[in-house]
């Protein structure tokens, strides 16, 4: 079949507007053992990096939702080293964890409390507003120091600005909001656990879009980078999210009954880390 010359040329440039789009170009990715902690962490849900040398690990010890005080903060090194088992404890199944300043964020069942971490030492709480029926999760820290906490049974999400402390959103199109990430000041992504999606929310609007769906329990979220997310499945999958919404599986445990809980990545020296949960162990993760 001839091509004339007006058809060829719009073709090549149809195939260069292809090749151009991120979707299409973007080299699939794969995860890679870097190292393994031992055991002695205790149902480990959330890590968090410092910025710096140093990896939070919050530990239920425990059931998730039970007032027990048994659950505890590990300080461990970005080579997989345990260096402060129980750096801070008396904590009630704590999980999602935030940092600004010299203050960390984490959840402790019906309530936020925020921690020194040059002492180690609780500075100041905040209750839910029914305690009896909370499930605070997740937390995420805004360039400016708001803070964004998700109730997953209650179908919430509270913001702490200014030190006013308020449900931000709540009803059930949440889909029981787990993980939480503060893009800039305008954007919030959600993970809804209920329908497996990841959503970003319009900080000053309160509207929701889709991003991707298909992923069970989403948990943790953590950007990768360029509008690009990691996102976890408590199950024991981990996904790459384009900022297109296209998906790719890079890592499914289900079979070995391995967890992937509240997921952290360190950019600088591409590792993902994950909780196993009940597995009491941190994996880590090369990314290549």
């Amino acid at each position: 079949m001839k091509l004339y010359p007006a058809i060829t040329a719009g073709l090549l440039i149809s195939a260069s507007l292809v090749a151009m789009r991120p979707e299409f170009t973007a080299k699939p990715l794969k995860l890679v053992k870097a190292w393994e902690t031992d055991t002695t962490l205790r149902v480990p849900e959330s890590v968090l990096y410092d910025g710096k040398n140093t990896l939070y690990v919050a530990n239920i010890d425990g059931k998730a939702d039970e007032l027990d005080g048994s659950g505890f903060i590990s300080k461990v090194s970005l080579d997989g080293k345990i260096e402060n088992l129980r750096w801070t404890s008396g904590l009630n199944a704590p999980k999602g964890m935030g940092l600004f300043k010299n203050r960390l964020y984490v959840t402790d069942v019906y309530r936020l409390v925020a921690i020194n971490t040059e002492t180690g030492q609780a500075e100041k709480t905040w209750d839910a507003v029914n305690q009896k029926g909370a499930f605070l999760n997740d937390v995420t820290v805004a360039n400016d120091g708001t803070v964004y906490v998700s109730d997953s049974r209650s179908d919430k999400i509270y913001r702490l600005k200014d030190d006013n402390w308020e449900v931000w959103m709540e009803g059930e199109q949440l889909d029981k909001p787990n993980g939480l990430l503060a893009v800039g000041k305008d954007r919030l992504m959600v993970g809804a656990t209920k329908k497996g999606e990841l959503r970003s929310v319009d900080i000053n609007t309160k509207t929701s879009t889709t991003i991707a769906d298909g992923m069970t329990v989403t948990d943790g979220i953590v950007p990768e980078g360029k509008g690009n997310y990691f996102v976890s499945d408590w199950n024991g999958q981990i996904f790459h999210v384009m900022g297109s919404g296209q998906k790719e599986k890079l890592l499914d445990t289900r079979e070995q009954k391995v967890n992937s809980a509240d997921i952290e990545y360190v950019a600088k020296k591409k590792l993902l880390i994950v909780p196993t949960f009940f597995g009491n162990k941190l994996i880590a993760y090369r990314v290549e």
